[in-house]
Formats: structure tokens, C-alpha cells, sequence
């Protein structure tokens, strides 16, 4: 899959950015302040239960009273019966220690004198209590916090993205790459989406010169090339009312035709200079059926590809809808593909099959490689076997044409050998 394709949009990109950021940082400083708390309530907890050792052992027991405790703390001795060490405190080690189970959780301390232990036992339900409360505080305040940065990414991101949307936007929909259409960075501070802005603006320019430049410059030439094309044509017509012996009468024929496609040529190029894309435009005479066009080609390619002794057949596999296409730029596709498996089929046969969307023309010719198959597409590209005199620009107006009309047209290898070439007229 494409790079292009796994990457996220950069809205979203920036809204994980913000989110995950804060996720880091703000679970960090939770687990800081998880920690902290338990650090600082055993220190505490361990100082009292110290402090509270020492008074028992210094002052209570050594003047003969009974452990001044709370309901909650308990004191145990070694050397005293009255104060005897439970079972499960005998293996309790010196200094502070915790002991939790499914129903009880208390604080130890111990201290060995000698011989002796003293043990201070204190319930801390009431600590684990607030423990957890405040534990439930730091996760609550944790997602928060995380929601909080989602939402203010999202702020973020859409007044960041606002303007970087509203160029691009103004870039896909505009319809006229022309000098005279308002800047896009009038519209726009000076920062950087406003220099991305002049960047749009000098490019559109430059395009919009190159293309219009382009469109004259075909335009004319077309034109212009209608009168001396004429001239010859009526010439050939002439001189084919002389008697002429078969040789000069075959190079007028000759002549004649290739007058005649370099009118056509000449008014395909004018029709894709005038064309806005709609496969519709044009006068009713400039219109026709692929059916019409397809019968009309056929009958044009008839005797060339006999008397290369190539057999050449036109079937309707389907009937194709009888929609009204720009006979011009049709009458060129067919021509060029059926011109192409002319010049590179040497023995063997070629096909036109109209389908219910397009047509197909195959042929049992040299074929085409598949790592040429992108390429003859190209201006001015032959392949490797490349046939007869041409500059190699057949196909690549083909393809321009599909373009220009909204057809598509593939290119496949033959299982038999040979090429076939699918048009669908959508």
C-alpha cells in the first residue's frame, strides 16, 4: 500500500499529537504523585507508630501503666505474657511493614531491644480509605486531563487547519487558471500559508500562461494547416480525373490520403484545444454512434489490412448504446488503435469487437512488453520493435482523448500473443 495512503490526515495527526503528549506528561506526574503519596504516608505513618513505640516503652510500661493506644493500635511484647505476640506477627521483620489481605490491612512496626521484640499494630482502614479516595481523585483528574487535551487539540488543530482547508479549497475549485483571476494571498496574513499562498499564485500563473499558450499555439496551427490541406485534397481530385497509369494513380490515392488524415489530425487537435471535457459538445453533424464511427473505420481499414494479408474482422458482441458521441474525437481513437496493430502485426489477424460500454481492438502482432506498457502511452515513445514512420505520438493522443472525454482505456497481453487495447465510452 502507498505511504500516501497509511498516513493520517494531519487534523487527526495533530489532535494524537496533543492527546498523546498530555497522555505522557499527565501520567507521569500521576504515578509522581501516586508514589509521592505513598512514600510520604509510610514516612508519617512510620514516625508516629516510632514516637508512639518509644512512649510506650519509656514511659507507660517503665511507671507500670497499661499502653496509652487508640482503639485502632495495639501493642505486643515478647517478654510480657499479657502483651504476647500473635502467631502471625512472630516472623515480622525490624523497622515498618504493611500487611494487607482480602479483608484486613494493617501498619507494623517492630523494634528488637536485646533479645526482646515490641510490636506496634495499627488498623488502617481509615487510611486506606482516603488513600483510595485521593487515588480515585489523581485517576479521575488523569482522564480529564486527557479528554481536556483531546478537545482542545481538536480546537487547536481546526484553527490551525482553518486556513491551510480554505487554501486548498480555493485551489481545487478554481475554474480558470487565467492572469487575471484575484490572488490567493490577498486573502491571507503574512505568514506562512500566506507564502504557501504566493507559491499557488506564481505556479497557477505559470501553468495558466503555459496552458494557454499550449491551447493557441494548437488551435492555430490547426487552423491554419485547413487551407493548404484543402488545397492538396482538391489537387489529388484533380489530378485523379486525368488518365494516369495504375503507379500514378496509386500515389495520388496515396496522397490522398494521407491529406485527408492529416485533416483529421488536424481537426482532432483543434477539437481538444476548443473541448471543456464534455463528450456532448459540438454541432449535431460533429456527432455520432460508436456503431456508425466503428462501421465507418472498418471500412477505411478494410483494404490496407488486406493487402498486408492480415485477416480483418468487426463483430458487435453487444449492442453499444446508441449515444451520441463526438465523431471527431472518436473516429481519431479508433483510427490510432486501429492504425497501431497495423503498422506492428505482420502476419495473422486484427479485430474490432464492440462491447455494450466500448470497444476492443486486438491483434496477433509483436505485442507490447509489460514494462513498455506505460511508456508507448507517452509522446513521441516507440517501443524497442517500433514499425514504420511514425513520431510515435498515436497512442499518446488516444490517451489524451480518453482523457478529455471521460473514457478509459487499458492495455493487455494476449494469451495467444499480441495486444488488445479496451476502450469503455462511459
Amino acid at each position: 500500500m502507498p505511504e500516501r495512503m497509511t498516513r493520517q490526515p494531519f487534523f487527526r495527526r495533530i489532535v494524537i499529537a496533543f492527546t498523546l503528549m498530555t497522555f505522557v506528561v499527565s501520567g507521569m506526574m500521576s504515578l509522581a504523585m501516586f508514589y509521592a503519596i505513598r512514600s510520604i504516608e509510610q514516612d508519617l505513618v512510620s514516625r508516629s507508630l516510632d514516637k508512639t513505640l518509644d512512649r510506650v516503652l519509656n514511659e507507660d510500661l517503665s511507671e507500670g501503666k497499661m499502653p496509652d493506644l487508640n482503639t485502632d493500635t495495639w501493642f505486643f511484647a515478647s517478654d510480657r505474657p499479657e502483651y504476647a505476640i500473635p502467631e502471625q506477627l512472630a516472623e515480622a521483620t525490624p523497622g515498618f511493614s504493611e500487611i494487607v489481605t482480602d479483608d484486613e490491612a494493617y501498619y507494623i512496626f517492630v523494634r528488637e531491644i536485646g533479645e526482646q521484640r515490641y510490636i506496634l499494630m495499627q488498623d488502617q482502614h481509615e487510611f486506606e480509605r482516603y488513600e483510595r479516595n485521593i487515588f480515585k481523585l489523581l485517576f479521575a483528574g488523569f482522564l480529564l486531563t486527557v479528554a481536556g487535551a483531546w478537545g482542545l487539540g481538536r480546537l487547536t488543530a481546526k484553527r490551525v487547519m482553518a486556513p491551510v482547508s480554505r487554501l486548498a479549497e480555493e485551489v481545487r475549485q478554481r475554474e480558470s487558471l487565467r492572469t487575471s483571476t484575484t490572488p490567493l494571498a490577498e486573502h491571507y496574513a503574512n505568514d506562512e500559508i500566506g507564502r504557501l499562498a504566493e507559491a499557488f499564485d506564481t505556479s497557477l500563473q505559470r501553468l495558466g500562461e503555459a496552458l494557454e499558450r499550449e491551447r493557441l499555439f494548437t488551435s492555430d496551427v490547426s487552423h491554419e494547416l485547413r487551407t493548404p490541406l484543402m488545397i492538396i485534397a482538391t489537387s489529388c481530385e484533380l489530378l485523379a480525373a486525368d488518365n494516369l497509369n495504375p503507379r500514378e494513380r496509386e500515389q495520388i490515392e496515396r496522397i490522398a490520403r494521407a491529406a485527408e488524415e492529416m485533416r483529421s489530425l488536424a481537426e482532432t487537435f483543434l477539437m481538444l484545444a476548443r473541448s471543456s471535457g464534455n463528450r456532448r459538445q459540438g454541432t449535431e453533424d460533429s456527432m455520432g454512434t460508436l456503431v456508425d464511427i466503428a462501421g465507418e473505420q472498418y471500412a477505411r481499414w478494410l483494404p490496407e489490412m488486406q493487402n498486408k494479408g492480415l485477416e480483418f474482422g468487426m463483430s458487435i458482441e453487444a449492442a453499444p448504446a446508441a449515444l451520441p458521441l463526438n465523431a471527431v474525437l472518436l473516429r481519431a481513437v479508433l483510427g490510432n488503435l486501429l492504425r497501431n496493430a497495423w503498422h506492428y502485426t505482420e502476419q495473422g489477424w486484427v479485430r474490432l469487437a464492440l462491447e455494450a460500454d466500448g470497444f476492443r481492438v486486438e491483434d496477433s502482432g509483436i505485442g507490447i512488453p509489460e514494462q513498455e506498457k506505460e511508456q508507448v502511452f507517452q509522446p513521441f515513445t516507440r517501443g524497442a520493435q517500433a514499425r514504420g514512420e511514425g513520431l510515435g505520438l498515436g497512442l499518446s493522443l488516444v490517451r489524451r482523448i480518453c482523457k478529455n472525454q471521460g473514457w478509459d482505456i487499458t492495455l493487455d497481453a494476449l494469451p495467444e500473443g499480441g495486444s488488445r487495447f479496451r476502450v469503455r465510452l462511459r
